[in-house]
């Protein structure tokens, strides 16, 4: 592997680390763009967009849009759109956090977030990250926090008491997934251990906490793995790799004709009808404020939304070694072999023959290889940002990703090759000629 390509792996192992949250991950998404040039705009601050300019939007601190503004024809030469998602399964804590069951015991209570392997969960020490709401002064601030320790943990029941757990290892949401905490301890409510906690993290007052969005993570970190270091074992890949291979293309981009555009929405794992959602308004309101504030007319904007294409970077399924026949006899993705374009004849996938020829083009100007997936027919399989995102916009949509193991486990896994391949193709994508 080359320097560079070597670099970015590195960098993407960093970000995934660094990133326990859809809140982290915007955050540092931020930081990344503000280091090339980019300039943060609020939604209710007026815009004064210029040419050659760089540019981006937060939301909900989870969701983010970075766009630059090429020189002239948007009209013409339309939007070139990566969307991928900043959030990933996991195990949220639940208001009124605490519970003391009568051996001592102090548990926390959580939900689960999106469609997670609960086995992965057991056994591994987890920290705790999100977003706290706070009263300072009078008003209500924001406040990211990430306790990066093994503060919890969720035992296995040993096989002496479940015996078949390695042939009927169903878990209940509600009773078999609240992790361990602490024991109890003389004068402490049950619902002041995780105040406590929080306090000593931040410094603030358990009165002056009004509300909080916290979520459990892998404490242990991603790292490289393989006779040559060839695979990547992480939580979180699905789908902030994506994300990450989004914004290194975007600020690596050479700035052309039209609109570069990449847009991190959250929610995606609980179906995205959220307002930083993919399937709501915010990406078509941000595309008109964009048009307008260059001053297209209601045609221009029209006319720029109809020259646009859109590619939706989520991941793809590889071929399992161990359960080969869980994928279709033909579309037999591997690791190592590129970016997946993804089908789906029920239109869980956006892809069309237009959209997936725009993509392939872009990959043979990269050079790199491209692979196909449909599911078996037997076996429905999950969707992504791009039936939301092109039936709202209209815009032509392509569906695909890099290919991984373990999808949606604590911990995936995947090639390094694959995220270098797509990053180069989207750069690719984004300083290519419009073609179609």
């Amino acid at each position: 592997m080359e320097k560079r390509e070597q670099k970015f792996a590195e960098d993407l192992l960093q970000y995934l680390n660094d990133s326990p949250t859809a809140f982290h991950a915007v955050e540092n998404a931020a930081v990344m763009l503000k280091e090339h040039g980019f300039q943060e705009l609020k939604e209710t601050d007026s815009w004064s967009l210029q040419e050659d300019g760089r540019y981006f939007v937060i939301k909900n601190s989870s969701a983010l849009i970075a766009f630059t503004v090429g020189r002239g024809g948007l009209a013409k030469e339309g939007f070139r759109i990566i969307g991928a998602h900043t959030d990933s399964p996991c195990l949220k804590i639940k208001p009124g956090a605490g519970s003391i069951t009568p051996d001592g015991y102090v548990r926390l209570n959580v939900e689960i977030y999106g469609g997670a392997i609960l086995n992965t969960w057991f056994d591994r020490p987890l920290a705790l990250a999100g977003r706290l709401v706070v009263k300072e002064d009078g008003a209500l601030r924001e406040k990211l926090i990430r306790i990066d320790k093994p503060v919890f943990m969720i035992p296995n029941l040993c096989i002496h008491f479940h015996r078949d757990v390695n042939e009927k290892g169903a878990y209940n949401k509600q009773t078999d997934m609240m992790p361990l905490f602490c024991m109890k301890e003389e004068g402490v409510e049950k619902e002041d251990y995780l105040f406590e906690l929080l306090q000593e993290e931040i410094g603030t007052g358990k009165t002056d906490i009004v509300d909080y969005e916290l979520f459990l993570y892998e404490y242990q970190k991603g790292i490289f793995t393989g006779k040559n270091q060839e695979f990547i074992s992480a939580s979180r890949i699905d789908d902030l790799s994506m994300v990450y291979a989004g914004l290194s293309a975007l600020t690596e981009a050479k700035t052309g004709k039209g609109c570069q555009v990449f847009a991190a929405f959250d929610n995606e794992e609980v179906g995205s009808t959220t307002a930083q959602g993919a399937n709501s308004g915010l990406f078509l309101h941000i595309l008109n404020r964009i048009c307008k504030n260059l001053g297209l007319t209601d045609e221009g904007y029209f006319q720029a939304i109809a020259n646009s294409t859109s590619i939706s970077a989520d991941l793809a399924h590889a071929v399992h070694p161990n359960y080969s026949d869980k994928h279709d006899t033909e579309t037999r993705p591997v690791l190592g072999k590129g970016a997946v374009i993804k089908y789906s004849a029920s239109q869980r996938y956006a892809t069309t023959a237009h959209s997936a020829a725009y993509f392939m083009e872009a990959c043979k100007r990269a050079g790199v290889p491209f692979q196909k997936f449909v599911n078996r027919n037997d076996i429905p399989g999950g969707s992504t940002i791009g039936p939301a995102l092109s039936g709202l916009t209209t815009i032509p949509t392509v569906d695909i990703g890099a290919p991984v193991l373990a999808m949606h486990s604590i911990r995936e896994f995947g090639a390094v090759a694959d995220n270098v391949y797509t990053k180069q193709v989207f750069l690719a994508y984004y300083e290519g000629d419009r073609s179609m």
